[in-house]
């Protein structure tokens, strides 16, 4: 089952990603000489990442909607793939393959690029000492039903009635308590929240061992950016909201830092994943993020698959953002990431991707991949 990474974007935590982004695609044809840094472009890394889309493909049955805007002619469902992978199996170099089965779109509005990372968060499975603060796993009447405008909610049944669930003022208060729920202990509610906002992360165990813990459903309730709350309230500037400066607040605040959390009243819960450490977490699409690699999109104009040129800059240490145009690929989704020429750079995990991902807020290029009709194929690069 797919699940949803939450992810952790400047704009999800100040609620300052640009509202005007537009919800319609508009794409024009373009040369692959026209796409800054495609010559210097690390070919040989590619390869194993296409197949493995390709065998992910093939797991899936060929009607499959991958997603995306009608705007898009050719690539939204699996079975537009089959021609591209099946030459992909006998395909030697990446640049060539690419060039003759993919023809470059660009996006026709300035893209607008943030990134996540995996935490690396201190932990144990029991409690005791320092960890004091409950992962938890997901409530067994954490129900998902049809609303009466036909959208899904979560919730729970009372009586017979269908009401909210517990938001995370009642959480935080033990409404979840004795039920046998917690998968691990954390040393701090604001390490919990941080983990909660990004969807994923590795828990390091006293004795240097590693478990990573992913997203398994939320309560339902609204996302309120926590940035928003403190630049409303004063705490904060508008110009000067930041991961660390969040963390910075909450952690000199530990009278206040409870009840300001709450105000976000919406509650991620966990289970405990026994996949690869050597990879990423899984993105929506099934796969295992790459870091550099993959990208959250928003699905109804971006399908899963698809790969994308991106030309922005990257924030790097203290000095000047660098330029950095690489192709990516749509793997993952996000509920802060809306509207073309948006999307999210999976960045990794330790301190440089959290460095780059809380400090990504950079506009750009977008270029979107789609696969070549099997009457185009033979046309090789260049504009149709």
């Amino acid at each position: 089952m797919k699940k949803l990474l939450t992810l952790l974007t400047l704009g999800a935590l100040c609620g300052c990603t640009p509202q005007n982004a537009p919800s319609s695609l508009s794409l024009s044809p373009v040369g692959y000489d026209s796409l800054a840094g495609w010559e210097q472009e690390d070919f040989t890394s590619l390869m194993p990442l296409l197949r493995d889309e390709c065998h992910r493909l093939s797991q899936l049955p060929p009607e499959t909607l991958l997603g995306g805007s009608e705007a898009i002619t050719y690539g939204r469902h699996a079975a537009d793939w089959s021609n591209a992978c099946a030459a992909l199996a006998t395909a030697s170099d990446a640049r060539t393959y690419l060039e003759t089965w993919f023809q470059p779109y660009e996006v026709g509005t300035e893209a607008f690029y943030t990134g996540y990372f995996e935490p690396q968060i201190p932990a144990s499975l029991t409690r005791g000492g320092p960890y004091q603060t409950p992962v938890y796993g997901r409530p067994r009447d954490l129900v998902r039903a049809k609303a009466t405008n036909g959208q899904m909610v979560s919730g729970r049944w009372v009586n017979g009635q269908f009401a909210p669930y517990y938001d995370r003022a009642a959480i935080d208060g033990g409404a979840l308590a004795g039920q046998g729920l917690e998968i691990a202990w954390l040393k701090s509610p604001v390490d919990l929240f941080f983990l909660q906002i990004q969807g994923s992360g590795r828990l390091i165990l006293p004795d240097g061992g590693q478990v990573r813990v992913s997203y398994d459903g939320r309560n339902g309730q609204a996302y309120v950016p926590l940035g928003r709350v403190l630049v409303q309230d004063g705490e904060l500037p508008a110009d000067g909201v930041s991961m660390d400066s969040i963390r910075n607040w909450l952690e000199a605040h530990p009278d206040r830092m409870m009840s300001v959390m709450e105000r976000n009243p919406n509650y991620v819960f966990f289970r405990r994943d026994d996949g690869s450490l050597a990879q990423g977490p899984k993105g929506a699409f099934g796969m295992p993020l790459t870091a550099g690699r993959s990208v959250a999109i928003d699905r109804s104009v971006v399908p899963f698959a698809m790969p994308l040129w991106i030309e922005t800059k990257l924030p790097y240490g203290v000095g000047q953002p660098v330029t950095w145009d690489h192709l990516v690929f749509a793997q993952d989704i996000g509920t802060d990431i809306r509207g073309a020429g948006r999307a999210d750079l999976f960045t990794g995990w330790g301190a440089t991707a959290q460095s780059v991902a809380g400090n990504l807020h950079a506009h750009g290029r977008m270029v979107l991949f789609l696969p070549r009709p099997p009457a185009d194929s033979s046309t090789g690069s260049g504009a149709q």
